[in-house]
């Protein structure tokens, strides 16, 4: 597997550079960073005193790196899940807090466990986590990434402002589907078709 480090650079490499689009929840992000994270760290880079616009543009990837470490990575304990898990849950946690988590509980809720969903790893998690992965160990990290497409697909028929991440303009796959299957093994891929009825409801 690789380190913590290598799986969060490419996090970054996947979050681009700076991005302040209007219909992102997120807000003002670099490196996948944004705005709102930099002011709760309190990580003022530019030393004026407070934590502004101007920070965010300071942000390297070095920095980025760092901090998706240790407050998406480290802080969530991630590190208590099996590796198989790690990566996505991992990416699906900067892009998405800790619904990346609940996403992983109901999932194993689904194969039988009895989970609180409530977002954090805690040792019943961990432990039904590592069960799922002994149990099925060529399908677990496939079946979460399912779900995390899944995800995106539910959480873009709700919001129709989030359905240009999910569809390109030519109706093909947006962004977030192909995030979500970087994770996923290639027989496991939705289809162009398959996709593109999935969100014809949308039209």
């Amino acid at each position: 597997m690789q380190t913590v480090q290598e799986l969060a650079r490419a996090i970054v490499a996947r979050e681009g550079g700076f991005v302040n689009d209007p219909d992102d929840p997120g807000g003002l992000t670099k490196h996948g960073v944004t705005l709102a994270t930099l002011r709760g760290l309190g990580i003022d880079l530019d030393g004026d005193g407070q934590v502004d616009l101007l920070d965010l543009r300071k942000l390297d990837q070095d920095r980025a790196v760092d901090i998706f470490v240790q407050h998406y990575y480290a802080a969530p304990r991630l590190d208590q899940l099996p590796e198989a898990l790690q990566p996505s849950v991992f990416d699906m946690y900067v892009h998405s807090g800790a619904n990346a988590v609940r996403l992983l509980q109901r999932l194993l809720n689904d194969m039988g466990a009895a989970l609180v969903v409530d977002g954090v790893i805690g040792p019943q998690t961990a432990q039904t986590a590592r069960a799922a992965v002994t149990e099925a160990p060529e399908h677990i990290a496939d079946a979460y990434g399912i779900a995390r497409r899944n995800y995106y697909y539910a959480l873009a028929d709700r919001r129709p402002a989030s359905r240009k991440y999910v569809r390109r303009r030519d109706g093909g796959k947006g962004g977030w589907i192909k995030r979500a299957e970087t994770f996923i093994a290639p027989g496991y891929h939705l289809g162009e078709d398959a996709h593109r009825a999935r969100v014809a409801a949308w039209d």
